[in-house]
């Protein structure tokens, strides 16, 4: 079986689908790079519907229930909401899954995809959908049709375990972080096609050798978490510069908060998951706020973990939807996601939601 016709199979299995799709190569049709208006491009995706319509595969798919897999979550990562549905990156599952009701069984949800391999987070701009399919070193795209999810292209060697994934509005660009050695993957498709193209990699030196989870892009301006050395550097904030990824301020964290998971700004506070100190020490996991970086290496910050949640477990990403505020997390059994809301400066209606 050839390399992409494998692909082909593994994204589509939930039905006989996989029986139609052609053994996705990229294509190389001129009309694509005139409709991204004639930007420079890296790459292109490699198509996997080459011989169907999306249509045509929404038809074919008849999508798996998670009652069929693993009825439960393991280390989920990330959970958001997109034009009415919500998503559960469910990464020790190696899998996405999705419902329209949030509160449902784990065992109700639908199964996205489930032939990754710890993917971490979803992003979308309401035409695509992308993934980090991370210890692939892979990122997949999704379209919808007919309520359902159908993977239609994908990119390969993109850096070195892609582990967050962002759509920022103002750019009309998805940002792919790659973890471990300081590179950015930018994505695009013109307005009037879903085709995807690489456009850009960018490179920030100083985090080259580090294991950098998440960044956080406010406005004009992009943050960097304190990652993780290898030789025990002490950790540092980054805030660059969104449109070159110049270095435009350093901020020095305490050794106990280096392994950062992410920086999110409610209201006039940051508030920072993380997952070890500088060390890879789960023990300091934790949730911290402060109302200023720049305090962070002085110790002025304030640890809510142990009070608004129950602590003991490592914090990872947080999201927003409308008013609220979601946490998941590991390593506390029962207490995978929690949902809360921030008013007045106080942490309020924290619920455990799986």
């Amino acid at each position: 079986m050839s390399k992409h016709k494998f692909f082909s199979l593994t994204f589509l299995t939930l039905s006989a689908i996989v029986l139609l799709a052609g053994c996705g190569k990229s294509s190389t049709d001129s009309s694509s790079s005139a409709a991204f208006d004639k930007k420079e491009y890296l790459k292109e995706s490699t198509s996997v519907l080459n011989d169907i319509t999306l249509e045509e595969a929404a038809g074919i798919l008849e999508p798996q229930t998670v009652l069929d897999n693993h009825p439960t979550l393991s280390v989920p990562t990330y959970i958001t909401q997109i034009d009415g549905v919500w998503f559960i990156v469910d990464c020790y599952h190696d899998r996405v899954i999705y419902s329209e009701q949030l509160g449902l069984p784990i065992e109700d949800w639908k199964i996205m995809i489930g032939m990754t391999s710890q993917p971490h987070t979803i992003a979308s701009d309401g035409k695509v959908y992308l993934l980090d399919d991370t210890e692939n070193n892979r990122v997949i795209v999704f379209e919808k049709a007919e309520g359902k999810f159908i993977a239609t292209q994908y990119f390969e060697d993109i850096g070195v375990r892609p582990h967050y994934t962002v759509y920022d509005e103002n750019t009309s660009t998805f940002y792919v972080w790659s973890s471990e050695n300081g590179e950015m993957y930018l994505f695009r498709h013109p307005e009037d096609s879903t085709k995807m193209y690489l456009t850009e990699i960018r490179k920030i030196d100083e985090l080259s050798d580090l294991y950098v989870r998440s960044f956080t892009i406010i406005g004009d301006e992009i943050l960097f978490v304190s990652g993780v050395s290898k030789d025990g550097t002490p950790g540092t904030v980054l805030k660059c510069d969104l449109n070159t990824f110049k270095v435009k301020k350093s901020y020095t964290v305490p050794d106990e908060l280096a392994g950062m998971v992410q920086i999110t700004p409610i209201d006039d506070m940051f508030y920072i998951t993380t997952s070890t100190d500088l060390y890879g020490n789960q023990d300091y996991a934790t949730i911290v706020r402060t109302s200023s970086l720049e305090e962070l290496s002085d110790g002025k910050y304030e640890d809510i973990y142990a009070d608004y949640f129950v602590g003991g477990g490592t914090p990872y990403y947080i999201s927003q939807v409308g008013d609220t505020y979601y946490l998941t997390e590991h390593r506390l059994p029962g207490h995978s996601i929690w949902s809360f809301k921030v008013k007045d400066g106080s942490v309020t209606d924290v619920t455990a939601l799986y």
